[in-house]
Order: C-alpha cells, then structure tokens, then sequence
C-alpha cells in the first residue's frame, strides 16, 4: 500500500475539533478500499509484518554501513524504507544528486524536491532488493568524493 495514506489522530478534544473542521473543507476522507485494506493490515497476520521489517532492516543497514565506510555522515533511520543523509559540505542536493548519477550511476533524490528544509539533504529509496543497494554502495565506492 505504499503511497495510500492512512492515519488517525488522538489528543485533546478541543484542539482536534479545529483538525476536523479543516479535514472536513479539504477531503472527503479516505477511500473505503484504502480503509479496509489498513484494517485487515492491522487485524490479520502479523507474521509478515516481521518479515517486512527485517527485509528493510538489512537494506537500511546496507545503506548506512556502506555512507559510514565513506566517510560520509548519516543518521540509523528507526521507522521508514528512506535513508536520508547531508550533503557532504553542505551543498546544493540537487547539483549532489546530478553529480551522483553522471560520475557514479546513482540515483538519490535531491532533498529539496521535499521543501526547502529538505535543502542540504540527499535520500536513498529502501525499496529496492539488498543487492541493488549493496551494487549502489559499491558504486560510490569507486566514486571520487
């Protein structure tokens, strides 16, 4: 379901009131089978779950060890399938992303794609199979930072 969004919210009643006001003027809420889908996320087997979890786990840790042995700074994510990371220097993440591609044959997305405090940061996409990041580690590797 990546991509379908779902949520809830909890906390104090008079503040979510002004939540449900806005909500109401903006959607109409979220489609039934998007909702039936989380419920039977959230009520069936949970043993995939696990699988799921320690399938990106072993791609995070691919991607952080392999930024790690370059040198490069980046935070352990704890709750997504996104490695974000600076740009070394502080630089434009766009030109990063550019450079990545061209030299090294790497696809990252430039983290002003996401607003401009996204500027400075690059992310890598846990979405693809350990041996494809692993490729992509080895990659940057080669490439001159």
């Amino acid at each position: 379901m990546t991509g379908w969004r779902i949520g809830f919210c909890v906390g104090n009643r008079e503040v979510l009131a002004g939540l449900g006001k806005v909500k109401t003027n903006v959607d109409s809420g979220v489609f039934q089978a998007v909702q039936e889908a989380a419920i039977a996320a959230l009520t069936g087997p949970q043993e995939y779950v696990a699988e799921v979890q320690r399938t990106y786990q072993e791609r995070r840790d691919v991607v952080v060890q392999g930024l790690r042995r370059l040198g490069l700074p980046v935070l352990v994510p704890r709750a997504t399938f996104f490695v974000w990371a600076p740009v070394p220097g502080g630089g434009s993440s766009t030109e990063w992303a550019e450079r990545l591609l061209r030299e090294a044959e790497v696809v990252v997305t430039p983290g002003v794609g996401f607003g401009p405090h996204g500027e400075g940061y690059y992310r890598i996409a846990l979405t693809v199979e350990k041996a494809r990041l692993t490729e992509a580690m080895e990659r940057l590797a080669r490439f001159a930072l």
